[in-house]
């Protein structure tokens, strides 16, 4: 099975080559790697060069002005010629070998449209330091009214499913991810599996996190998202996920092999 991973960059090359060096170590043997940059004005293009030749051929890149992450996550998959598409940010890496692999035995041996885990985020200053553990493992459709999700680097599906059911909104700040997967898992009902394993380490800090004003627009993006996918939610109930957020800190686990 030809797996495609795509990655957004904008000024990444202080932890991109992480995020390129995990993808060339893993272990399945038919991958197709997509980097879609945003015109970087470090290094960032530099690095993506740098690497391409590793790859012998099975590279992508474009290094071009677009209309934001989510739009060039769009791009990438419009891209892209594998059977699968998964998505894996330019400050995140994969820190097992067998990531692509499992995925893969996951949809060659199950009758299901999408797979997904777990991730951990470490301190960007220590990244052997788990600061918080998200599980998908208790995730179910019902629970996007509750602003719950599986974790979006993990997810996987068919590349057919987007041409089937739409690419990722960017007229979203934050939440086109949630919006995606609310519009596939809920309203569409695709099948799904869920791979009791942490994919990736993501450092702390991302958008969605970077202040109170950044939640505020995240959930209400969530809102906008549900209500556009028949689910009916408000603030109170969003704000409620912070109780398992504060339980996920203080349940952190150690690294897993």
């Amino acid at each position: 099975m030809k797996i495609s991973i795509i990655t957004v960059t904008f000024n990444s090359g202080r932890t991109l080559r992480d995020t390129i060096e995990s993808v060339l170590r893993q272990s399945h043997p038919d991958i197709e790697y997509i980097v879609m940059d945003g015109g970087s004005k470090d290094n960032t293009v530099d690095i993506i060069k740098e690497y391409e030749p590793r790859f012998a051929g099975r590279m992508k890149w474009v290094s071009q002005k677009d209309k934001g992450m989510y739009d060039a996550m769009n791009n990438g998959i419009r891209m892209a010629t594998g059977d699968v598409v998964g998505i894996i940010n330019s400050d995140d890496f994969y820190h097992r070998d067998d990531v692509i692999a499992k995925v893969s035995e996951a949809f060659e041996n199950n009758d299901v449209e999408a797979v997904y885990g777990d991730v951990r985020f470490v301190n960007e200053n220590d990244l052997d330091k788990t600061v918080r553990y998200y599980s998908s493992k208790n995730f179910a459709p019902w629970r996007f009214r509750w602003g719950f999700m599986p974790a979006h680097p993990t997810f996987f599906t068919y590349k057919r499913n987007f041409d089937k059911f739409g690419y990722y909104h960017f007229d979203y700040h934050i939440a086109a991810d949630y919006e995606l997967l609310t519009r596939f898992l809920y309203t569409n009902r695709l099948k799904t599996m869920y791979l009791p394993l942490d994919f990736m380490k993501m450092r702390t800090g991302g958008r969605s996190t970077a202040s109170w004003r950044s939640n505020i627009l995240l959930n209400k993006e969530i809102i906008r998202a549900c209500k556009e996918n028949g689910i009916w939610t408000c603030m109170p109930m969003l704000f409620l996920k912070y109780f398992v957020k504060v339980f996920e800190l203080i349940n952190t686990k150690s690294d897993r092999s």
